[in-house]
Order: C-alpha cells, then structure tokens, then sequence
C-alpha cells in the first residue's frame, strides 16, 4: 500500500485569515461546517446475528490505541494504564498477545490526537492481521476480558463503528451547526468511554490528502468530527451505541467494561496562590460591563492579577499594556503581555502565567488543584487544543484563548528565545503562540477542563464526568449563574 505523506514546512509560518474563537461567520450550510470527507460504505446491521458464521474474538484480534499526551503528567497516566492492562493480559494468560500504542510515542505521525493522520498508519500495520481497533483516553479505565467479549457480540466482517453514543442537544457553534434542524438525529462518540473500529471499516478510511483533502481546515471536537468524516455525508458508517461502553452517567441493569473517574486529578495539595500570576485581556469598551464579572469571580481568588487595556483606568484599575487594541486577533497584545511577565517583578518569580480573555468565566481554586499536577520547570503550554491544518498531517496545534491559556515559566522562557514574533499585530493570538510551540518542537497539553463554548455549547453528559475550570462569552445569558452552577 502506498502511504503519500506531504511535508509542507512552509506551512508553518501561514498566517490564518480568522481567529480560532471567532467562528461568527460560519451558519449551518455554509461548506467550512461540514467535516465530512473519505469514502465509506454503507451503514448496516450492528449486532451479530449469526455467532456460528465466525470465530470468536481473541485479544490476539485487537490494537489497543491510547490517545496519550507528551506531557510528564500525562505520560504517567497512559503508563499507569498500559501497566493495568498488561497486569491483566497476564493474569488471563495472554500477555503476549496483548498489542498497544500509545500516541505521544514514535509511531504515531504529527497530529495523530485528531485520528485522521493515524489512520494510514494503522492500516499498513494492522490492516491484514487485526479485527478491531479500540481507542481509548489516558483517563480511560478497561476491563480486558470484558472488552473481548463485548467485541465479540459484534461481526468484525463488517464495516463497524462502536462507542458510547451521545448528541447534541440543540445546534452547537463548535460543530458549527451541524444538523441544525434536529442534532439528535447524530450520534458520535465519547472519546472517554472508549470506541472501536473494525479493520474493514479501518481500511476503508485511508485517504491521500492530495486528492481528497479535508473539508475543514479546523480541528476542534475530535469526536465529532471523526464521526462526521466515517458518516461520509450520509454515504458510509453511523455509529452504533455500546452500553457496555460507559462514563458516569447512570446506565440501568448495564454491565461496563469500560469506566470513567469522575473527581478529576488529584495530585496532592493544590498549587498556592502565590505560584500563579493572571493576566486579563480587556479593552476600553469591556472596562464597565465584562471586568467586573472577572474581578466577582477570578478576582476574588487571584493574590497576584493584572488588567492589562490599552486604556489605563484607575477604578479598575487597569494598565496600559503598550499596544493599541486592535478589533480581532490580538496578537500583539498578547505577545506584549507575556514579555511583560518576565520584566514585571510582580510575574517574574511566579511558576505560572495564566491569560485569560474578559469574558472568560473561570474557577481558580479548580485551576489550583489541576495545576498541582504539573511541573512549571517543563515547557508547558496548557489549555483546552484544537488544531489548524493537522487533519492532513502537517499544520500545528494551539491552545484556544476563550478558555485561557495556561504558560509555565519554563515555557515562557523556551518561547521567547526562540525569537518568535507576531505575524501581525491583530493575527489570530492563539494560532500565532500555538504555531510558535510547533517551531520549537514542543507538543501542547490538553485539559477537558477548558472550553471555548458556553455551556449550553457542550453535551450534557460529557460535562457530566468532567470538572470544568473555564467557559467562555457572556452574551445570552449570565455569567455569575455560570459560575455558580458550573464552577462554584
């Protein structure tokens, strides 16, 4: 099979047109909505119905996939994980047939979080000698045997798509709109729960970017894009709902074999407030209306938190940061902001930086015990990911700023030694900092703890088993009742 592979390294000094958090121009019919790219054939029946036509499923038939991160933190996770499962694998006697990657390792080519780049990969590896593919999360909690006799309820001949379905409640910016009339005709999994392909289905997937290159440049909810790109316009594969696939929502009389921690992590004390220094972005025209809502919640437990405008304000009071506020994108100020954290005794000695947009609604005694996990000596630049271009295998990751952007000192240090500078002074300033990290060959860290959306935005269920820090945008509705419901 012939694997085409494109390295574009120009590429990475693209300066995008728009900004990851302003998708304000994208409607339900508009082409960029639509991740739905790949042939694949058609839906059919999910279940086994003739357990006799073929032979059972074995450990031996299955590639287990953690989708695990760079990040010393995370990396223990996904070992803590690969460890269970080979304790497992051992106690039923099949150690050796146990087969598991984890994506932060070599194997996996650049991008291989969003599933798309990984594809081709797995099937040279695995296309003519495996059954299943299960992906699963660092956080994910298996059991082997159980796993094995789920899959085996299903025919692996087939083209099968299985996960822990879940849909959209009412139209949502971050699939941009997609199924806008009823969003519950559309199942796509929770990553969190686990999922699985079928090798036919697997094999089907493969694509060559240059002649069918993906329909958006954008990653932004892996999930459900993945499951738009196997839906193929309506062409291919739906999802079929396992129940034995399970998160913390309640599941009446069902059997897991997969399982999900709910309290978030708990790496000891939470980090002192002293370690952390907050700077907000905010502009004139916010100074009334977005900032005290900041200072009611952020504010009230921030020690050390600056207000940087364009406009010094002494009630606020706020400080004028040196760059004029531009409409969209502020890349300059954002690039002015971290320079000042290191001339600025005030943020100088402090671990972590913390920026943070004035609509941004967020829980810092939260943020204290998740940034107890992580050691602020490695370069570090945290956050809820997306990703521009990386669906085709090249492109970088970025951390979206709605959410925050969360910088160790280490991090700020590797950043502006290597010289990086803003392509221009409104580009895009999460794009501009996240293509800055890709020059410097450091992957991102990714937090569910974050999010660009309001809540309203996300599934009930995935926020559910999730302990959110932040939200993001004030406009239809109030932000202190966020805070208090979702936060507090």
């Amino acid at each position: 099979m012939i694997i085409l592979q494109r390295v574009v390294s120009s590429f990475l000094l693209l300066v995008p047109i728009i900004a990851a958090s302003d998708f304000g121009g994208f409607g339900p019919d508009d082409p960029q909505t639509r991740f739905e790219f790949g042939a694949v054939t058609a839906h059919r029946d999910s279940k086994l119905e003739n357990e006799t036509d073929i032979s059972p499923i074995g450990l031996k038939d299955i590639v287990i996939v953690i989708r695990s991160q760079h990040n010393t933190f995370h990396v223990k996770k996904a070992k803590a994980l690969r460890q269970t499962l080979n304790e497992q694998a051992e106690a039923l006697g099949e150690k050796d047939h146990l087969e598991l990657k984890m994506m932060h390792e070599d194997w996996a080519p650049h991008g291989a979080w969003t599933i798309l780049p990984a594809i081709n990969s797995l099937v040279e590896d695995y296309g003519d000698n495996k059954r299943w593919i299960f992906f699963c999360e660092d956080e994910t909690t298996i059991n082997l045997s159980g796993l094995v006799q789920v899959l085996n309820k299903y025919d692996a001949r087939q083209e099968m798509f299985l996960g822990h379905a879940i849909q959209d409640e009412q139209p949502a910016i971050i699939h941009h709109f997609a199924f806008h009339q009823d969003p519950s005709q559309f199942s796509f999994p929770d990553f969190s729960a686990g999922w699985a392909l079928s090798v036919p289905l697997l094999n089907r997937q493969v694509r060559t970017p240059s002649t069918d290159p993906p329909r958006s440049d954008f990653t932004i909810d892996v999930q459900h894009e993945v499951a738009m790109f196997i839906r193929d316009e309506g062409r291919g594969t739906l999802l079929t709902d396992v129940p034995e696939f399970c998160t913390s929502e309640p599941r009446d009389n069902q059997e897991c074999v997969t399982s999900l921690k709910t309290e978030g992590p708990n790496c000891g004390e939470p980090l002192s407030s002293d370690s952390i220094f907050f700077a907000v972005k905010t502009t004139k025209k916010y100074h009334k209306d977005r900032v005290p809502i900041v200072q009611k919640t952020v504010g009230k437990h921030a020690k050390h938190i600056v207000y940087y405008s364009e406009t010094e304000d002494l009630s606020i009071p706020t400080e004028n940061i040196g760059v004029p506020n531009t409409e969209r994108g502020h890349c300059a100020k954002l690039e002015a902001i971290i320079k000042r954290s290191v001339a600025d005794p005030r943020a100088a000695d402090k671990p972590w930086l913390v920026i943070l947009d004035d609509d941004t609604i967020m829980s810092v005694p939260r943020l204290q015990k998740l940034l107890a996990c992580y050691d602020p000596k490695e370069p570090t630049l945290l956050g809820e990911r997306y990703g521009y271009g990386l669906t085709g295998g090249f492109g970088y990751e970025y951390i979206t700023g709605g959410g925050s952007m969360i910088l160790s000192r280490s991090g700020i240090e590797a950043l502006l030694s290597s010289g990086c500078s803003c392509w221009e002074p409104d580009s895009p300033d999460d794009m501009w900092l996240g293509n800055c990290f890709r020059r410097l060959g450091v992957p991102l860290t990714h937090s569910s703890a974050f999010h660009q959306a309001k809540p309203n935005e996300y599934v009930p269920s995935l926020l559910a088993h999730q302990t959110p820090v932040s939200f993001h945008k004030h406009h239809d509705l109030d932000p202190l009742s966020v805070y208090e419901e979702y936060l507090s």
